[in-house]
């Protein structure tokens, strides 16, 4: 019983933990979006942009986020780029560790993303 328990409290530790990390990488990414102005095009609460053609992002999928960031970094010059000079331009300057929270950040806000209808 001592041994489960001993388990038990590992395991507890370990989630809360991890739950810390996952939040404070949210949190980073919501700085992020904030000094990048991110709303200016894709709305306030990023379900909602202030143009049709801009893309919602709130609830999105974060490796989704994650790979369409990188690919406006790498721009049209390398594989799997994209282009889109504004974008280009915010994701240029983007560590690996800032878009992985600015994916975790938009993917946990809710979102109208259908997945089933």
């Amino acid at each position: 019983m001592k041994t489960f328990m001993t388990h038990t409290m590992v395991a507890a530790t370990a989630l809360i933990a991890f739950n810390v990390c996952a939040q404070s990488k949210i949190d980073k990414g919501k700085e992020l979006v904030a000094q990048l102005n991110c709303a200016s095009c894709h709305g306030v609460d990023f379900n909602t942009p202030t143009d049709p053609a801009y893309p919602r992002l709130a609830g999105q999928h974060a490796d989704y986020l994650r790979q369409t960031l990188i690919s406006y970094r790498r721009g049209t010059t390398a594989m799997n780029g994209r282009n889109n000079p504004t974008m280009a331009a915010q994701a240029k300057g983007l560590k690996d560790d800032d878009i992985a929270a600015i994916s975790a950040y938009l993917h946990s806000l809710p979102g109208s993303l259908v997945l089933r209808k």
